[in-house]
């Protein structure tokens, strides 16, 4: 008998831990340690430089995260017939989620608005940097 997926487990997997893939995990997706081996050498990148915060490869994660966040959305907001369907075929328990899904969805969408608008601000703050063009401003 197979393991029954939880469509509100994945979802904060997906809006918290999404970055690494644990979602994937969770469902068994064939390639999640991909996904995981390319966010775990991110950050080991973006360790060498001065300030690991200010650097290409940790503004590339901002991608993964704005992508976890959008993917917990799209597991909050289909019907639980789908998720089962897709994820728990042939499973004897149905899904009824209920009012987590609301609440994950609620949590995302403040999550994930942080994170894109600080990703935002912070490519555009490195780039503006990077071109000189806030030389003299104190940051």
């Amino acid at each position: 008998m197979k393991q029954h997926r939880s469509k509100v487990i994945v979802s904060l997997l997906a809006a918290v831990l999404g970055v690494f893939g644990a979602h994937w995990w969770y469902l068994r997706r064939p390639y999640a340690w991909l996904f995981t081996l390319v966010t775990l050498g991110l950050l080991a990148y973006a360790q060498t430089f001065p300030s690991w915060w200010d650097n290409p490869a940790f503004l590339l994660l901002f991608i993964p995260m704005a992508a976890g966040c959008i993917e917990a959305l799209v597991f909050c907001l289909k019907p639980d017939a789908w998720f089962d369907a897709r994820y728990n075929p042939g499973a004897s328990i149905q899904t009824q989620t209920g009012w987590g899904p609301v609440l994950v969805a609620i949590l995302t969408v403040f999550l994930g608005g942080t994170v894109v608008v600080f990703g935002i601000a912070a490519t555009v703050v490195h780039v503006y940097t990077a071109l000189g063009w806030l030389d003299g401003y104190q940051l």
